[in-house]
């Protein structure tokens, strides 16, 4: 059998992150992000004066502060975690793939990585972007890029694009296995806190109706598979029945969010409700985050936890997000051969 070294390049993407925490670099990389239409998706004019003459000016030296807290020694979690899952992952295949990461956002960037991948040769490119829920801001943003590029070449290999893998039983295994290092009937309740979109995004889903039309906090189908919404609940119910969890002892909600508009329930005001109703510790699952980043360590980690104590709480207590875990890098592999 002809061997397939060198003939597969498989591309990793995960978000981004500023390449310092410095002000000038905080604001480099939310220009960059804000910019794209499908993060802000309102009228160009209207996103341009938004982005940058009010929300990037301010906000960028108030997250510059946020980001020197989240840096550690060997710099943004998120990119030294991605970084790591692959180089497990491309050890992991072997003579297979060759794996090179990307970020959508700052480096190492995606037309850059692309260019030496096209160098390579490669007779099939596999692009697995590292969210495990599609949102057209993250997935749907990734695979943009990349097909803008590609298209510009003169010989296009075969290109496949994984899609969402919020069911893949390693994934879930690897969620369960980071929350089995805590015992959760310690916990007056527990979280599971999804990165918050705009509620227009996932109407976008549908060609007539809303998204509130739809069950979709209990049930995926044809029409909802691909609603962010949807496959958040969706995956913590995969999650809530591996831990054995009841209904009553969890909820989902959404964080980050940038006004009123966006997917509830609110995490802040979850955990803020929770410490109102007398509950002493919180437990915090974010499975929408594969690396721990600054929504992790800083919003939960922090943040909630001031909130909580604020209110009468005592613990928040984050679930490490899946990191470098071996069967979050098993999942990957599974993902790539089977594409």
């Amino acid at each position: 059998m002809e061997s397939i070294k060198g003939k597969t390049g498989v591309l990793l993407i995960n978000l981004g992150t500023p390449d310092s925490p410095s002000v000038s670099d905080v604001r480099s990389y939310l220009s960059e992000f804000l910019n794209d239409p499908r993060v802000i998706d309102i009228p160009r004019l209207l996103r341009l004066l938004l982005v940058n003459l009010i929300i990037v000016p301010f906000r960028a030296p108030k997250s510059a502060k946020v980001y020197r807290e989240l840096w550690t020694e060997n710099g943004s979690p998120l990119l030294y975690y991605s970084q790591q899952v692959s180089k497990l992952l491309d050890d992991a295949l072997g003579d297979e793939c060759e794996v090179f990461l990307a970020m959508r956002y700052k480096k190492p960037n995606i037309r850059v990585v692309l260019a030496e991948m096209k160098k390579r040769n490669f007779k099939r490119i596999i692009v697995l972007p590292m969210f495990p829920q599609y949102a057209s801001a993250t997935t749907g943003s990734a695979y943009e890029l990349v097909m803008r590029e590609i298209t510009k070449w003169w010989v296009i290999p075969e290109v496949k694009f994984v899609g969402q893998y919020y069911d893949h039983p390693d994934f879930i295994a690897a969620i369960v296995d980071r929350g089995s290092k805590y015992t959760l009937s310690d916990y007056d309740h527990i979280l599971f806190s999804y990165h918050g979109l705009p509620e227009r995004q996932v109407d976008k889903v549908y060609d007539e109706g809303l998204c509130t039309d739809r069950d979709c906090e209990h049930e995926i189908t044809e029409e909802n598979q691909y609603c962010y919404k949807a496959t958040c609940y969706a995956t913590t119910r995969l999650v809530a029945d591996k831990l054995g969890l009841k209904k009553k002892d969890y909820t989902v909600c959404f964080q980050s969010r940038l006004d009123k508009n966006w997917l509830e329930p609110f995490s802040d005001k979850v955990v803020e409700q929770k410490a109102k109703e007398g509950a002493k510790k919180l437990l915090v699952f974010s499975p929408a985050f594969t690396a721990d980043c600054l929504e992790t360590i800083i919003e939960i980690g922090d943040e909630y936890q001031e909130l909580f104590e604020e209110h009468g709480g005592e613990k928040v207590q984050l679930v490490e997000s899946l990191n470098d875990h071996p069967l979050w890098i098993s999942c990957l592999k599974d993902l790539v051969l089977k594409g």
